[in-house]
Order: C-alpha cells, then structure tokens, then sequence
C-alpha cells in the first residue's frame, strides 16, 4: 500500500533547481528557471490575469464604442482621478512586509519538523542485548515514536488526512496496534476536545524505564539522555500544532488582500487610453496594449500568490512539504537503526594512511581541479622600508642599551638601601610595641637586641638620607643621560648579603620570642591543675632555619616546666 502510493503521488513533492543554479555561468542560470512551469509564477497567476485583462479589454472597447462624447467626458475624468491618485496606495510596503513575514515563518515551520534519528541512535546504544525481549523494547519506541508524529501530521496537513483517515488505516499500515488503537479511542471519547499525540511518547518513556529495571539499559544517564530526547521530539510537534493553530493575524492578511485588489481595480481604470490625455505624458502604446500595466499586476499579484502559497506549507501546493514522504523514510530508517545495525560495524583495519599518520594531500580523480590553498590578506602587503642605515641603527641600539643597564644597576642599588632602611625601621618600631608586654628582664634583652640593630643600620647604610643630601651628592647619584659625563655609583656598606639574612633571623626570632612571652603572662591560670600547655603553629615562611626551630622547641619546654610547678 505505501509502495503504490509512493508512486502514485510522485509528482507532489517540493520544487527543486537546486542542481540548476549550483555554478554561476555568462548567461544567467536564472534565466533557465523562467520556461519551468510546476511551481512557477506563471502558474499562479495566470488566472487572475486573464481576469484583468478580459476586464480591462472590455472597459477599453466600452470607452471607445458605446460611449457619446458626454460620457466619454466624465469617464475621462475617472481615468484622470485614478491616474492620478492610485499611487496613495503603499502598495510595495505592505506586501513586502507581509511576505517577509511569510517566509520566515515558512522556513521556521520546516525547522519544526522532528527527525527519529537522533532517538533512534540512542536507542540502538543504550538498550543492550540481542535477544528478542531487548529488539522488541527497541522497535516498539520507535514506532511510537513515528506514531507521534503521524498522529500530529493528520492534524494539520490534508494530503496525509487523506491518507489517514482513521485510526484503522494507521493500524493498518503498521504503526499502531488493536490494543493501542481501544486506549486512544477511549480517551478520545473521554476528552474528545485535546489532541492525544503525546500518548505514544509516553508509552516510549515507560518502555525506557523497564529497560533500565531489567537491566538493558547500564546507567541512569543513559535513561535521562533518552527521556530528554523524547520530549524535544514531542516540544516539536507540539510546535507544529501551534502554528496551524495560530496563523498571520487575519487583520494583516485583508489589508494587503484589500491592497493589492483594490489598487489594481483602479489600474484597469486609471491605466486606460483617453482621447484628451491629462493624466500621462504619451499613452499611445496603451491604446494598442497595456505592456507595463500587465508587468506591473504580474508582479505584485505574483508577489501577493507567494505569500498565499507558503502561508501554510502542509498542504497540496507545489512548494509544500512532502509529509508522506517522510512518514515512510522516518519508519524505516529507525527500523534500520535500532535493529539491523544494532551494535553492528564493519571490520576494523588499517587505514589507508596507517604508517603516514596522516595525509600531506588527498588526491583528485582531476588533478587539474587542485586548487592553491587559501592565502592571508596581508601576505602580499608592502612595506616601507626604515630610512636609517643598519648601522646607526646597531650604534644606537648599543648605546640605549649600555645606559639602560647602567640605569638599571643604580636604581637596584638604591632600592636595596631604602628596603633594607625600611625594614629595620619597620622592626624597631614593632619591638618598641612588643617591649611594653614583656617582663623586665626580657625588657632589657631587647633593648640590647635593638641597640644592635641600629648600629647595623647605620654600618649599613653610611650614606645621609636622599632628603639631606646636597647638590654634589645628589649628581653623584644621578642616573647616566642627565646631563653628565661620570658615572658615579653610591657608596655600599661593608655587610655582605649573608650578614643580612642573618640579621633578619634574628629579629623574627626576638618577635617570637615576644609574642611567646606575652602569650605565657596573658593566657596562664591558677588553678590547681596547673597551666595551659602552649602550643604555637607558624607558617613555613617563619621556619625557614633549623636554629629558630631548636629556639621555638626549647621555649615550649621551659613554659610546661613552669607551669607543673
């Protein structure tokens, strides 16, 4: 039955020039397109413009035959009035914009359209196993699957009504059972006013979910990618059933249906040849035919039948879809991939370019349609080249080179004296705080430590500050490029850099040390049990040396001492 059907209904599928128009030629492959008559302009307007043309002949033979001059007059001047006064209406504006609404609405309805595939491949990776229970589960989502579909295509396109009438003709062509047709009956009588497309998605779904309980589907993810692809299925034919359910405001549609008629009923009038021409510089070729007034409706009423044709792209015309079409490709490709090439490939072997990796060149059957490969616009760009010669150039270079490294030596030197100034002003004012916490002996402790980091500081540090230095001082520490011929580098102190680092030890030690005691005097009870037992964690970057360690360890020991006693 779909075989002959097939072949009997051949002849309605879309209009395509796609192989045509696939290579631009000196003459206009479009121009080929013109003698083509299924689909074309010519076959829809032709009507209509028999039409206006019997109407316009028979108004021109009126005017000239049966008319007295008095008459003549006064049709004169409704020709003059319609001349005149028929561009008012905007014509272009309107049905240009209505048909671009159209089409984008046309293409919009095709991209609706649901395809098996995607389900169909899930289900062909998901739902394991050979045996008849695991073919049946894969065969039977499918075939509710593309029964969804037709469900919803009886609904909204008269070519595949006509095919389905009833239930009985989609039960006998395979896509519904007898049990499966009682249910949707039943439910039809029940709530006769909804649509039951969703119902055979729902069975689907209910067939996953048993597969995953007898274990032919290995994973809950499995399950969920399959339930989503199931109900985008459905989201699309829902989709499909809310365009035919809601069209072009109908408002829009008689405007311009009033536009385009309306203007050419004027034409027939206001385009006519007159004896006394008022309207139109020269009309004489409209006294033997109207060529440009025929152009001009061939256009706009043509413009106006596209519009009419693809407003509803599900039903008979020449550029609708072919829906039976796809109802029978839809059924079986997903038979084929859910059953006959279930977890079925060809023989692995090596490719062709195994031992190569990859291919430097894939060959032509016509070597000579090789083409160069694409190249980047600025690869041909030239350039100026520099006026200067190379080797001023390299001098130059040279030399901003010296004094930037120059420039580069005295300013790490200064740095180095204003961190190291810094930091030991830093601490002296952080033991001063500390100092207030401590114990008297431990008072006079630091104190000693202190006094020996300001004599560091100023064996470190013999310069005056920048603030107190005079003129000639401060030419000496003038970065080369200023204006001088010497170069002078400021005075270093005597401390290497291992001295430095020695003294940094020692001032975070002293801190700990302080902090450690204010801890013990702060956080010590006096209750029988004795005190608490203290126990100081510090970041690594405070570890850095075993001695300060050994220090820390020590400490530690001596408070649980005093505090058992």
């Amino acid at each position: 039955m779909t075989n002959s059907f097939i072949e009997s209904n051949c002849f309605i599928m879309t209009v395509t020039y796609t192989a045509q128009v696939n290579t631009s030629r000196r003459i206009s492959n479009f121009l080929r397109l013109l003698f083509r008559w299924r689909g074309s302009i010519y076959k829809l307007v032709w009507v209509d413009l028999v039409i206006y043309l019997i109407l316009y002949i028979l108004l021109a033979l009126i005017y000239r035959l049966l008319m007295n001059e008095s008459t003549q007059r006064i049709f004169e001047m409704i020709v003059y009035y319609c001349c005149k006064h028929g561009s008012m209406i905007p014509l272009a504006f309107v049905l240009g914009f209505y048909v671009t609404i159209v089409m984008n609405r046309w293409w919009e309805q095709y991209t609706c359209i649901p395809w098996p595939d995607t389900i169909a491949i899930l289900i062909s990776s998901y739902i394991m196993g050979f045996d008849d229970r695991a073919r049946a589960m894969r065969r039977t989502v499918m075939r509710y699957v593309c029964l969804c579909q037709v469900i919803v295509f009886t609904m909204i396109s008269p070519q595949v009504k006509k095919r389905f009438p009833t239930y009985t003709q989609i039960m006998e062509a395979g896509l519904l059972l007898e049990s499966e047709k009682a249910i949707i009956e039943v439910l039809d009588t029940a709530f006769p006013h909804y649509p039951k497309h969703w119902m055979p998605i729902v069975w689907a779904a209910s067939i996953v979910i048993r597969a995953r309980r007898e274990n032919k589907i290995r994973d809950d993810f499995a399950v969920k990618t399959i339930i989503d692809e199931l109900n985008r299925f459905r989201g699309f034919c829902g989709f499909l059933l809310y365009y035919d359910w809601v069209s072009v405001p109908l408002v829009y549609t008689q405007v311009v249906t009033l536009a385009v008629y309306t203007f050419f009923v004027f034409s027939i009038i206001g385009q006519q040849w007159t004896i006394n021409n008022e309207c139109q510089v020269s009309n004489h070729v409209n006294q033997y035919f109207p060529f440009l007034t025929i152009l001009q409706f061939f256009f706009f009423m043509g413009w106006l039948k596209v519009a009419e044709s693809l407003i509803n792209p599900f039903g008979e015309d020449d550029d609708d879809f072919e829906l039976n079409w796809m109802i029978d490709r839809n059924l079986t490709t997903s038979y084929l991939i859910v059953d006959e090439m279930h977890q079925e490939h060809p023989e692995l072997l090596k490719d062709q370019y195994w031992d190569e990796v990859f291919p430097n060149e894939l060959p032509y059957a016509d070597e000579s349609q090789r083409q160069a490969p694409p190249e980047a616009s600025t690869a041909k760009l030239d350039l100026p080249k520099p006026t200067s010669s190379s080797g001023m150039l390299d001098k130059d270079s040279k030399k901003l080179h010296g004094s930037h490294s120059t420039a580069s030596n005295i300013s790490s030197d200064n740095f180095l004296i204003h961190v190291l100034s810094k930091h030991t002003l830093s601490s002296s004012q952080s033991f001063e705080l500390s100092s207030l916490q401590v114990s008297s002996s431990e008072q006079k402790l630091y104190q000693n430590r202190k006094l020996g980091t300001e004599n560091s500081r100023v064996n470190l540090v013999r310069e005056p500050q920048a603030e107190q230095l005079g003129s000639e001082d401060r030419s000496k520490l003038r970065v080369p490029g200023e204006n001088s011929d010497s170069e002078v580098r400021p005075k270093h102190s005597n401390m290497n850099f291992d001295e430095l680092i020695e003294q940094r030890h020692r001032e975070r030690r002293a801190r700990m040390r302080s902090r450690f005691l204010n801890m013990r005097s702060t956080h010590t009870r006096t209750s029988p049990s004795g005190g608490y037992t203290v126990t100081i964690l510090r970041p690594p970057s405070l570890l850095s040396t075993h001695d300060e360690q050994d220090e820390l360890d020590e400490m530690v020991e001596e408070n649980s001492g005093e505090s058992h006693i």
